[in-house]
């Protein structure tokens, strides 16, 4: 007599949380604060860091609409992957053109796999304070240009998700909104 285990496969759904918004928004920080309360939870979570991702999937790619449309496209592509295999995949990055989001939605919509876009709605002079790289004290000097929402446009989402005021409340609470949108949405 063969004995044949019984495989059990718990449904496990995953969803890509996309935090846009302007540089030094707080996006990438109230993502670590998410996926750490995901993870304590039993979630799968992976976070596409932006700078991580421009190192290594988009090297060689500038900052031309052209150039950080391929970028989103491919951060897309990534996410829904992870996603649709029951992933929770937190992607804060800037995302600045609405038609280059859309296009990330549309491809999940056809997937079959969740999408929420939360945008991290922080007033550019909050920005320039935080300046956590140094972007706004570059783009000031004349060192950079090309700062998205100094010098090169960000288009607000019109109907994100969820819109978080981060300069409003902390870090924990940001992070406890998506939380709340993640359970209500039944991905939580």
């Amino acid at each position: 007599m063969t004995y044949t285990p019984e495989i059990q496969e718990k449904e496990v759904t995953g969803a890509t949380i996309w935090l846009t918004g302007l540089p030094s928004a707080g996006k990438t920080t109230i993502a670590y604060e998410l996926a750490g309360r995901l993870r304590a939870e039993g979630h799968r979570v992976e976070l596409l860091d932006g700078d991580q991702i421009r190192e290594f999937l988009s090297a060689g790619l500038g900052f031309t609409r052209e150039d950080r449309h391929t970028n989103v496209q491919r951060i897309g592509f990534v996410a829904e992957l992870l996603a649709s295999n029951g992933v929770k995949v937190l992607v804060p990055v800037i995302a600045p053109y609405a038609d280059s989001r859309d296009a990330v939605r549309k491809r999940h919509q056809s997937e079959g796999t969740p999408y929420l876009e939360v945008h991290v709605a922080t007033p550019v002079e909050v920005c320039s304070e935080r300046d956590v790289k140094g972007l706004y004290a570059k783009q000031a000097a004349g060192e950079i240009r090309g700062l998205t929402g100094v010098d090169d446009p960000y288009e607000e989402p019109e109907t994100p998700d969820l819109r978080i005021e981060s300069q409003n409340q902390t870090v924990q609470e940001s992070a406890a909104a998506v939380h709340a949108l993640l359970t209500e949405r039944g991905l939580a």
